[in-house]
């Protein structure tokens, strides 16, 4: 059996670590908010306090990697949206090296699609119609990834700019939104729709990932509390994701932290996140969504075998 590896992709909103025996099963799978994208839409840099949030991560994370006996050479760390858009991204990738003795990757945005699907489907229970959409809403971008075959990869993708983080930040100065910035965030996702070269019309299945969709998930299931298992391979009536979409738009940053599924660090920003997930699916025509908590974490590690 090989020795353990880890995966670790640090996005817009979230950093996630997942480690892994030789044999695949997980021995620790955890995720931190630390917001590394705050502001790099407006100012084209990671703030100190976004990167001093990062780092005390990566640190937790190294001292797990050390616990499990964890080969620098059996690590990919793998970044994202923000740091593919910030001009000191030096500094950040300074600071990972220096705790982790791993160089972090700065993925292009086909390299992500690729690796966010290969996480979404690999462990589905059951094979879906094809060709197959994968959506996974960030903080700030969104893929949209098809794939004729489960096993060949995808056959189209891509990566627009527009996730929950860089939208609430680029439109949202009020709590609740009101009707005008609700309408910038959705011209936003429109026109970035518009260019994508992805057709979500071309699915057959869609299946949503990551912590927007999830959230999603958790309160279309009306669950008491965020439950991983209850949520993996749901399938969702498009109409009651709708449904929860203007709900969420609507209510103010306090009632969204008030639902026991919500997490503290993505109530904020989840309201347009939400919207993007609405506008995917309306293009579709899709009738359900088939959540799958398996994502681009998944892939990574995959991807070290």
């Amino acid at each position: 059996m090989s020795a353990a590896l880890a995966a670790i992709d640090c996005g817009t909103n979230t950093v996630k670590l997942l480690v892994q025996d030789g044999g695949g099963a997980d021995l620790v799978r955890t995720a931190r908010m630390v917001r590394l994208g705050q502001d790099v839409d407006r100012t084209g840099r990671l703030a100190e306090e976004a990167l001093d949030r990062t780092f005390a991560a990566v640190d937790e994370y190294a001292a797990l990697l050390r616990e499990h006996a964890v080969d620098p050479a059996r690590t990919r760390f793998c970044a994202t949206s923000a740091t593919r858009d910030a001009a000191n991204a030096d500094v950040f990738r300074a600071g990972v090296l220096a705790r982790l003795g791993v160089e972090p990757e700065v993925l292009s945005g086909t390299e992500e699609a690729a690796l966010a699907f290969a996480g979404a489907v690999r462990h589905l229970a059951v094979e879906p119609a094809l060709p197959v959409l994968v959506v996974d809403v960030g903080g700030g971008s969104t893929e949209l990834v098809l794939g004729e075959s489960l096993s060949a990869g995808p056959s189209a993708a891509h990566s627009m700019d527009v996730g929950s983080v860089r939208l609430h930040e680029r439109h949202v100065r009020s709590d609740p939104p009101t009707d005008a910035e609700v309408a910038a965030v959705l011209a936003d996702v429109d026109a970035a729709l518009d260019a994508c070269p992805v057709d979500p019309a071309a699915a057959a299945t869609v299946v949503g990932v990551a912590g927007t969709v999830t959230t999603l998930a958790a309160g279309v299931l009306d669950l008491p509390a965020y439950d991983r298992e209850a949520i993996d391979q749901a399938v969702l009536d498009v109409d009651a994701v709708h449904a929860l979409v203007a709900r969420l738009v609507s209510m103010t940053r306090a009632e969204r932290l008030a639902l026991p599924w919500m997490h503290p660090g993505r109530a904020d920003v989840i309201g347009a996140g939400a919207l993007v997930v609405g506008r995917v699916l309306e293009r579709s025509g899709a009738s359900a969504l088939l959540v799958s908590e398996s994502d681009i974490l998944d892939g990574i590690a995959w991807s070290i075998r």
